[in-house]
């Protein structure tokens, strides 16, 4: 069969060029039956017999498998290939993978004939001598070049002939959260067209996996952030498949397919990007076995202004298409300033240039034509003065914010760009770093971005990272506009300063970096740790952080399940799984490593960079994660050893799946004690609750009144209306439902939303519903009842008791308790409803109006009318001693009101009131119930027949 094949290839040579693709349908369709064969496809699809011979030198690829699980943003990707020999000698086989650059290697297996070899992580030794090293094989490993943000894992070995090799590879990342979205990528560059070739990924996110995407196949060499208009298709034979937290994406192209994509066996990366649900909120915390892994991006937050100074390399070295394509990039940049934000630009060579001096310009049109203008005319020249550059830079933004009443919270940065390495002035790196870090002082960030193979690497990424900053490093050939610009996206928009996150110090220890400078939309803090306090059954958790005007914190307790409910068999996608490896303390080990990686780089102390070393190798081993500080080497095994299998070892995933224990700062289950939500707030009597029941405390009479309001479904009440004194109004608008059985009403009435507005000192509305909350003061912030939080600002705050109530306090001395009604099983005629409640009214004027406001600071006397209806007033110590029998009067405002004696339970039935009931509140109120309509929930209309709107 194999010599037919081969005629029939010659045939087609001598009749004309032939078709690769109609000859790979042709093997696919006949020879894939037969196994034997099918490891030999690959290498039978050739498009001419020269390119025949030459691919006949070396072995091919029969397989190449790629498995990966990732759980909670937590990857561990499992590469399986194996390579044929099948000539009549022994031959070299090189394998090779790209893997990205922040991924730790943990594991290399390969089996050669019928000798297995395992890799072993062991640290690495300082090498003595030239001789030795060339005596001594290097064991496989990345290679020390990259390509902004992978690196090359190459193996070579010999297969003797007509055998075969297997390689397996393991290798996990954290991934890292960019404009929005996770990115896993997987490079498919086998170099030749592959038999089977198959990609599955399984991811399993207990918060709720949204914008699933698979693009069609990145196929540049370069890695930018592949975000290209168009992506719209899947690559063909992708598969995707997802529950609301379960996921599953495989792509198994054929061989006729692969030729499509590519002839020469590089299909490209096959990435698949996805975000998960998520709300302003602690965050997502999740617990296993004594570890933690905390994940905080909030989203719904108005964007802080910004403080920004370009610093361009305009020297000879970016002449062409590098300088070109960093003007196309900033002209895009300039536009997407906003209002607020002020800028100013440097460009350097040998001499430092500064477009506006001493100053940065606020966001104009005319600003903005300007500057373009500036860039515009850029021209390269000259050397590369970095330090001169940065040190123009910094005092240019330092003097800014020490002499203008800049906003305290607005976000002070520097993007710089280079393509070289300094030639003018100081060169020397140590000098620079600690000349660029003296001037920034910590006041604000530096991000670096680095175009070329020229750069000093080491230099731009040191001085980011000494200065709270990130860096980046574009290949010359690549686009380089999209990719500055794609940067400038990811810290174009801060929304949160200052971030803090606390846990109990007896609760917790070797936590990873907690405080963070900023946090930008579309990325993600992340915090782990180990739990030291295995009697507890919660983890508190505090975030506090400065948003604009506003101070936010956050709170929760977490709740710690029992490890028997940490059980997820039967999850789809996990059968095969055979490991033990918690991914919680993979996460925290692999940060963990990473700060002392970073720590070490930023260091200039011998002795610490020695001693931050050897825990990075001790932890790497512990791990057995491949790092700068530890080698792979190869072992023998025994004799008997199986060759490596092609099952892939999935992590441990205990507490995950559908089964997960949901630790989005969930309540804790009964039996926790939750000391910081459980606190009583002072609240008064004076209230609007239920269907709705109103209730007036009057302490000066010592006794409480109180009525009820039918209104309609729809309705907007007046609650409190003092817009023209203290400037506060409060509606609530009515939600229906049907009557109880039986009863006496044609439906009942709740509020399912309260308004809360104030125009003093500046601006503001709450709008509360019982799911969430809306605060807009100018800028918008969306936050969600069941999470504790208390957010502040100048004149206002809001503190969330989770599920509970909500307190707003306005200028200190006016304070609204608003509560939360939840049905776990709701009755027909039940509905969640809020319930409004008075606390403090001192800042209130005496003509405030409303429902409850125009009670507020009215006497109301109480009059008791014997048979012969004479009136008798009744003193406050008499009170207690009215009979409901005779008939009982109140005094309001010169209106006599018949009332009876009641009680009421008011505050989730948690406190009992005896009121004298008004059974009809037309004659207790002022004009009538129309008169307390608003128009809409912003109405601020304080006197009856008068509109207003904030």
């Amino acid at each position: 069969m194999i010599l037919w094949l081969w005629l029939c290839w010659g045939f087609s040579t001598s009749a004309g060029q032939p078709d690769s693709e109609l000859m790979a349908r042709y093997l696919e369709e006949e020879l894939m039956a037969d196994y034997s064969i099918m490891e030999q496809v690959a290498r039978r699809v050739p498009r001419q017999a020269k390119f025949l011979q030459r691919l006949e030198t070396r072995p091919r690829m029969s397989e190449f498998t790629v498995k990966s699980t990732i759980i909670s943003r937590y990857a561990f990707t499992t590469v399986s290939c194996t390579m044929v020999n099948s000539g009549s000698e022994a031959r070299e086989a090189v394998f090779e993978m790209q893997i990205p650059a922040a991924a730790f290697i943990s594991n290399f297996t390969m089996s050669i004939g019928n000798k297995t070899y395992y890799g072993e992580v062991t640290g690495k030794e300082k090498k003595h001598n030239s001789d030795d090293k060339a005596r001594h094989k290097k064991p496989p490993s990345p290679t020390d070049g990259r390509e902004n943000g992978y690196e090359t894992f190459k193996a070579s070995v010999f297969i003797p002939r007509k055998m075969q090799a297997k390689f397996l590879l393991h290798y996990e990342e954290l991934l890292q959260r960019r404009l929005g979205k996770y990115e896993y990528t997987v490079s498919i560059r086998p170099q030749q067209l592959v038999g089977r070739l198959r990609v599955e990924v399984n991811i399993l996110e207990n918060s709720g996996i949204v914008s699933l995407e698979v693009p069609p196949l990145r196929n540049s060499k370069h890695k930018g952030n592949g975000r290209v208009e168009g992506d719209v298709s899947p690559p063909p034979s992708t598969v995707v498949g997802h529950t609301k937290t379960l996921a599953k994406v495989t792509f198994n192209p054929s061989v006729v397919e692969q030729t499509r994509i590519a002839r020469n066996g590089i299909l490209g990366d096959f990435i698949i990007r996805y975000d998960v649900n998520r709300e302003l909120s602690v965050g997502d915390v999740q617990i296993l076995n004594g570890y933690f892994v905390h994940y905080f991006a909030p989203t719904d937050l108005p964007p802080l202004p910004k403080n920004v100074v370009f610093v361009l390399d305009s020297s000879a070295s970016m002449v062409g298409t590098k300088l070109k394509q960093t003007k196309e990039a900033l002209f895009t940049i300039l536009q997407d300033l906003r209002p607020e934000d002020h800028f100013n630009i440097i460009g350097f060579s040998n001499r430092i240039k500064v477009w506006q001096q001493d100053r940065l310009v606020p966001v104009t049109p005319n600003n903005i034509r300007d500057a373009k203008k500036y860039i515009h005319n850029m021209s390269p020249t000259g050397g590369t003065n970095i330090n001169g550059a940065l040190q123009t830079g910094a005092k240019l933004l330092n003097d800014y914010i020490a002499q203008n009443d800049i906003d305290a919270r607005s976000v002070s940065l520097i993007i710089f760009l280079t393509d070289g390495r300094p030639t003018v002035g100081e060169t020397q790196s140590s000098k620079i770093l600690s000349n660029t870090k003296d001037a920034i002082r910590e006041k604000f960030c530096l991000f670096t971005i680095g175009i070329g193979n020229d750069v000093d690497h080491r230099l731009l990424e040191r001085m980011a990272l000494e200065n709270c900053g990130m860096t980046r490093h574009f290949q010359e050939d690549e686009d380089a506009a999209s990719h500055l610009k794609g940067f400038y996206d990811e810290i174009g928009t801060p929304l949160l300063s200052d971030i803090r996150v606390d846990y109990p110090e007896d609760n917790v220890e070797q936590v990873t970096q907690n405080f963070f400078p900023n946090y930008f939309n579309g990325s993600e803090i992340i915090i782990a740790g180990k739990l030291i306090n295995h009697t507890s059954d919660s983890l508190h958790v505090e975030v506090t952080a400065s948003n604009s005007k506003k101070y936010i914190l956050l709170k929760t307790d977490v709740a710690i399940d029992l490890p028997s409910r940490n059980d997820i068999r039967g999850v789809p996608g996990l059968e095969d799984g055979k490991g033990d490896k918690n991914y919680i303390e993979r996460a925290w080990s692999y940060l963990t490593i990473k700060e002392l990686l970073n720590s070490r780089l930023k260091s200039d102390d011998n002795q610490e960079k020695d001693y931050l070393m050897e825990k990075a190798k001790s932890m790497a081993l512990t791990y057995n994660f491949v790092t700068p500080f530890t080698v792979l080497k190869m072992r023998e095994a025994g004799l008997h050893s199986e060759p490596p299998q092609e099952e892939f070892i999935s992590p441990s995933t205990d507490g995950i799946g559908e089964k997960l224990q949901s630790l989005q700062g969930h309540k804790a289950p009964p039996g926790i004690r939750r000391q910081q939500d459980k606190q009583r707030i002072k609240i008064s009597k004076t209230s609007a609750d239920g269907d709705p029941h109103f209730v007036i405390d009057c302490p000066s009479s010592k006794f409480s009144i109180c009525f009820n309001i039918d209104g309609e479904p729809g309705d907007i009440l007046r609650l409190v209306s003092d817009h023209k004194e203290s400037g506060v109004t409060v509606n609530g608008q009515l939600i229906g439902a049907p009557a109880p059985p039986n009863g006496h009403k044609k439906h009942r009435t709740y509020f399912s939303t309260i308004t809360i507005l104030s125009n003093k000192p500046e601006r503001s509305y709450l709008e509360i519903t019982p799911k969430r909350i809306i605060l807009d003061d100018g800028e918008r912030l969306l936050l969600s009842c069941d999470r504790s939080a208390v957010v502040r600002s100048s004149s206002l705050e809001v503190s969330i008791s989770a599920n509970s109530n909500i307190t707003v306090t306005i200028r200190d001395t006016i304070s609204f308790v608003v509560l939360i009604h939840h049905y776990k099983k709701p009755a027909p005629y039940q509905r969640d409803h809020l319930g409004f409640y008075i606390s403090n009214s001192k800042g209130l004027s005496s003509v405030s109006h409303g429902l409850l406001g125009q009670f507020l600071n009215h006497e109301v006397k109480l009059l008791q009318e014997s048979l012969n209806t004479s009136h008798q007033q009744v003193g406050q110590n008499q009170t207690e001693a009215l009979q409901p029998n005779p008939t009982n009067t109140l005094k309001v405002k010169g209106r006599l009101v018949p009332v009876v004696w009641k009680q009421r339970r008011i505050y989730n039935g948690q406190q009992e009131v005896d009121c004298w009931f008004a059974k009809n509140a037309d004659k207790l109120i002022d004009g009538s119930y129309k008169d307390y309509l608003a128009s809409h929930p912003f109405d601020t209309g304080n006197s009856f027949g008068t509109i207003n709107s904030l």
